[in-house]
């Protein structure tokens, strides 16, 4: 409720400030552009250029826009890659840098099974103030009740080059990533395999029952992704490496009965199980970004392999692919010249299908329903051994160029998202035609403090009611 607050506070607020400033534009001839100057191709070690006083403004306009300087001539695709201005780039550790490149989110909860709780989300999008090439999120929370979560999720850009009037770009494709973390989840859900609708008898036979489990979730994992032939190259190699330990328990929901005593043979099969999992990626991408594309392509496909402690081994294989399309500004005027992340609206189309082969335990089956699919149903409401899936979005601006709370706090572009998802789930790939068509709508909100740290809000509606998410980044 909290969280909700200030958001609503923060649009308002900045909703009047954007009027102000559009208006203003809208009478004001745009200011003549400078020739483009050729940035030289050698990359300058930054702690040898000429140390200045640290200006909020510097490269950057008073209202938030972005001037875009000429990048180094060598780049293959300089569209694909991010130019951060000197005025973001505040130094010092992350309190000095709060909410100019490092954002702190409280969390509050209150829920009758796992009591009140809180904790933080902090995200570091100059992690070790290390000139934008690192990035890390931490999550911390604990419950009255003993649900807890401890988490850090690290990436390191492999391009990266300071720019001669300061500043720095980053090639956004190559990174090495790594993550780990510990949860205690009293109140996870599991309905029983397929898509059937919910019962409210205890037979697994009749329908979908809701039962509840506890899950202790510890895991490691690192990984790398690479653009080929070079930088910025329009093919992607991702390898991950992960390791994984399971540990189950009985529900704590009070109104729903527990996994193990409707799914006995699932839950126990489930229990105490190791998982080494080896993830092997290859897609064609033309994108513009990875993380909020504004056109492009991308066609991939996955293949996730799993090694358990039971001697079983198991796969999960899947295909995806994504269309973006930019579309006329609506409620804003786009680009002004040569801009760093434009305001621009889209129109996104994703989906994919995955399959399983060999045994994996039913939290490790493909799932439907929750953050990033189906957001109008709980999480992981669908599971089966294969899914397909499809998503649409109109993500259009709100408010241009954000709001400015002080010279140096600001959230960079305020947007919102319409979106429509639909899918089904079955017990092979080759029925899925026969499976129930499951369909979920909503609108969602959009605050991005920079083009490569977005965080969403969304609210989805589904025949089994609504269901609200607050996540990072876009669903795809």
């Amino acid at each position: 409720m909290l969280r909700c607050l200030l958001l609503v506070w923060a649009v308002s607020s900045a909703a009047t400030q954007a009027t102000t400033q559009e208006t203003a534009r809208a009478v004001e001839p745009d200011p003549p552009q400078e020739p483009a100057r050729a940035a030289s191709t050698e990359p300058q070690d930054p702690l040898q250029q000429p140390t200045l006083p640290y200006d909020p403004f510097r490269g950057m306009d008073h209202d938030g826009r972005i001037p875009k300087p000429a990048f180094p001539t060598d780049l293959q695709r300089p569209e694909r890659w991010r130019y951060t201005p000197p005025a973001r780039i505040k130094p010092g550790g992350v309190l000095d840098r709060f909410w100019v490149s490092s954002f702190v989110t409280p969390i509050i909860f209150r829920e009758a099974d796992i009591g009140v709780g809180g904790g933080f989300a902090l995200t570091d999008i100059d992690f070790l103030n290390d000139n934008f090439r690192q990035f890390a999120n931490i999550t911390c929370t604990y419950s009255a009740e003993g649900q807890q979560t401890y988490r850090i999720n690290w990436s390191r850009w492999l391009g990266h080059r300071p720019m001669p009037d300061g500043g720095v770009i980053r090639e956004e494709r190559g990174r090495l990533y790594a993550r780990g973390g510990y949860s205690k989840t009293l109140t996870r859900r599991f309905f029983g395999f397929g898509d059937r609708k919910q019962t409210p008898t205890l037979n697994p036979q009749a329908g979908a029952v809701q039962t509840s489990y506890t899950e202790e979730l510890t895991d490691l994992g690192f990984g790398v992704r690479l653009p080929l032939p070079d930088d910025g190259g329009d093919w992607l190699l991702r390898l991950d490496l992960a390791a994984e330990r399971h540990q189950l328990a009985p529900g704590r929901v009070s109104s729903l009965p527990s996994t193990d005593t409707v799914f006995g043979s699932t839950f126990q099969s489930g229990d105490g199980v190791d998982q080494l999992w080896l993830l092997t990626q290859f897609a064609w991408d033309t994108r513009d970004s990875q993380i909020q594309p504004y056109s492009g392509k991308r066609l991939g496909v996955t293949a996730n392999t799993a090694w358990q402690t039971n001697g079983q081994l198991g796969a999960v294989v899947s295909v995806d692919a994504q269309h973006i399309f930019e579309l006329p500004p609506l409620l804003h005027r786009g680009a002004h010249g040569r801009e760093e992340n434009p305001p621009t609206d889209v129109l996104a189309f994703g989906g994919f299908v995955q399959d399983t082969y060999g045994d994996l335990p039913f939290y490790s089956l493909p799932t439907l329903g929750g953050t990033h699919t189906l957001r109008g149903y709980i999480q992981n409401r669908f599971t089966d051994r294969a899914v397909a899936h499809f998503s649409t979005e109109y993500r259009l601006g709100l408010i241009a160029r954000g709001f400015a709370f002080t010279d140096t706090i600001r959230i960079e572009r305020i947007g919102v998202a319409f979106f429509y998802d639909c899918g089904t789930v079955a017990s092979d790939a080759d029925k899925l035609f026969d499976g129930r068509f499951l369909q979920s709508y909503g609108v969602g909100l959009r605050l991005a403090f920079a083009r490569e740290a977005l965080f969403r809000v969304d609210y989805g509606i589904s025949d089994e009611g609504g269901n609200f998410t607050i996540a990072f980044g876009n669903t795809f």
